[in-house]
């Protein structure tokens, strides 16, 4: 049988919403991530920094900026030991600058994506899917990457109909 996991990078704090900045408890991508595991049967696993970004949002964006320039590779607190047993795994994570947070970098580099389906889901303010898609086919060389799902981050809490139809569409549903 067909296993998915749901990977994900969500950040909560200091946060932008159609520009205004609010604290949250949960991210906008833990949000949809939420709505998701409800949908399906997938596993899942949240990338975190074993350093995080500042929960000051111009601070975040910053360091996020000096991470991107670096090509860094940020050090994750923890790596499933294994991702073999998926078929398929839904990408979920910010917009950062264009693309996915550095910390979501590591976690794809750290296996081999070959036979794999990616079904990435972004969420942001406007900035759509940026040249995430292009990044995971350059990163996983040999998975099968479909088209993604952009999310606007401001809207998360109400995606829920828009994120089962592109689950449904792609099987998983």
């Amino acid at each position: 049988m067909a296993k998915t996991l749901i990977a994900f990078f969500s950040r909560a704090d200091e946060n932008y919403f159609g520009g205004a900045m609010r604290y949250v408890k949960v991210g906008n991508t833990e949000i949809v991530v939420n709505d998701m595991k409800e949908m399906t049967d997938a596993d899942t696993f949240k990338i975190e920094m074993k350093d995080p970004y500042s929960p000051v949002y111009m601070t975040c964006i910053d360091e996020a900026k000096k991470d991107l320039r670096a090509k860094a590779r940020p050090e994750l607190v923890s790596m499933p030991a294994s991702i073999d047993e998926y078929d398929t795994v839904v990408l979920a994570y910010p917009n950062y600058w264009g693309t996915m947070p550095m910390a979501v970098f590591t976690f794809l580099e750290n296996f081999d994506f070959s036979g794999k389906t990616i079904l990435p889901l972004c969420t942001n303010e406007g900035s759509g899917m940026g040249g995430s898609e292009r990044d995971i086919k350059k990163t996983c060389p040999g998975a099968n990457v479909k088209r993604g799902l952009s999310v606007t981050g401001s809207e998360a809490a109400n995606a829920a109909g828009r994120v089962k139809k592109w689950l449904t569409a792609n099987g998983l549903v």
